[in-house]
């Protein structure tokens, strides 16, 4: 998938079903796209046209996600297997240079992990939330084993609960440091979330019980999901948003009132 505008907009799709062992994620571009490369061709430089800009105060450039976590070698030097969700998306970096993991290629990561057994969940909200959650992993295809506590995990887990419940997790408090350094372009207010812009500022106060759906990795761990919330209905409205149809192409997700929004938010509402 190619897209542009932190998945905004689609620019191109392709499949294969039955990858070569020899195939990587630039040859696979170059085959379906147009593009041009630098750094001795191991970088993309443009897709279809679409060039990276770093003049101005405003940066823009491609960047690539395998099975929703942001790649740190280039494209030339990742293997494309069976399963995997390759998505390429051209986007503004100042505020955020490196976004570590996404929700938008969903139940990527999670399938890939797999054989390592169930995916944890992490449950410090009412039953019903985490059920929503486990029920919409199942729906696609996913095993889950659920705590009522938090714990670090070698495989890609998710935490679900209020914010002030789950806040002290080392991954999830990333949040706190706003998305230069979780790559999450939302924050929380005492119990009231808001969604930001591009520039980190604030675009709309969404309040207590909207919800939040969002991905952050810590270094070279494996990523930590959050489904939470201002308060118990933020956390139930997030749970609700565990499905391909809410979660596809977006960086991270919020609800209000039962809708998606997109984060980080472009362009005023949306």
């Amino acid at each position: 998938m190619v897209t542009s505008d932190y998945g905004t907009q689609q620019l191109a799709s392709a499949s294969e079903s039955d990858p070569s062992e020899s195939e990587t994620v630039l040859r696979y571009l170059d085959r379906e796209t147009d593009i041009t490369t630098r750094y001795g061709g191991g970088f993309v430089q443009s897709i279809n046209g679409i060039s990276g800009q770093s003049g101005g105060a405003r940066v823009q450039d491609w960047f690539f996600y395998r099975n929703g976590i942001e790649s740190p070698v280039g494209s030339a030097d990742v293997r494309v297997r069976g399963g995997d969700r390759i998505w390429w998306d051209y986007r503004d970096w100042t505020d955020a240079m490196r976004v570590p993991a996404v929700v938008g290629s969903f139940p990527q990561p999670f399938l890939e992990s797999a054989g390592s057994g169930p995916t944890p969940i992490d449950c410090l909200a009412p039953a019903p939330a985490c059920d929503d959650v486990a029920a919409g992993m199942k729906a696609a295809g996913l095993e889950t084993e659920t705590v009522d506590e938090l714990r670090s995990a070698k495989v890609p887990r998710v935490v679900v609960g209020p914010w002030d419940a789950i806040r002290r997790d080392e991954a999830v408090a990333q949040i706190e440091a706003g998305p230069s350094t979780s790559g999450v372009f939302a924050r929380f207010a005492g119990d009231s979330l808001q969604a930001l812009d591009v520039q980190s500022e604030p675009a709309r106060a969404l309040g207590p019980d909207a919800g939040l759906v969002a991905a952050v990795r810590s270094g070279d761990d494996p990523p930590t999901w959050i489904v939470t919330g201002g308060d118990v209905q933020g956390v139930e409205a997030a749970a609700r948003l565990m499905r391909p149809a809410d979660l596809e192409s977006r960086y991270a997700v919020a609800s209000e009132g039962g809708a998606p929004i997109a984060l980080p938010v472009l362009g005023g509402s949306q």
